[in-house]
């Protein structure tokens, strides 16, 4: 997901002048909860990118993010993942489209 991300970042960019980060979070455990508490904070959305179904990542980083006292009543969240449904076999990019994980695929679902 994270070439899919940057090549998110940079429509942002190019199409709505929109400045982001990516993170690479390779890994659920350890993974970097001060990186994570830092860039919500100094950007005010999270977005999470999975190419599964959406929970693990999600789910960790919602969880860190509501923990945060410093950035209590101050934050977007959404997920981007696979919306239960079982997968397909295929060349991953023609995976990431069906799937729609790409990043031109429709924008997330945002809480506050």
């Amino acid at each position: 997901m994270v070439p899919e991300a940057m090549r998110a970042a940079w429509i942002l960019k190019r199409e709505f002048g929109y400045e982001t980060r990516v993170l690479n979070l390779h890994t659920l455990k350890p993974i970097d909860e001060e990186t994570i508490v830092r860039a919500a904070r100094e950007t005010g959305v999270v977005i999470t990118a999975e190419e599964h179904q959406v929970g693990a990542l999600a789910g960790r980083v919602s969880s860190i993010l509501s923990a945060s006292h410093e950035l209590y009543g101050c934050r977007h969240y959404g997920a981007i993942g696979v919306k239960d449904r079982f997968g397909d076999s295929g060349a991953p990019w023609e995976l990431v489209k069906e799937l729609e994980v790409s990043a031109s695929t429709s924008p997330p679902r945002l809480w506050s």
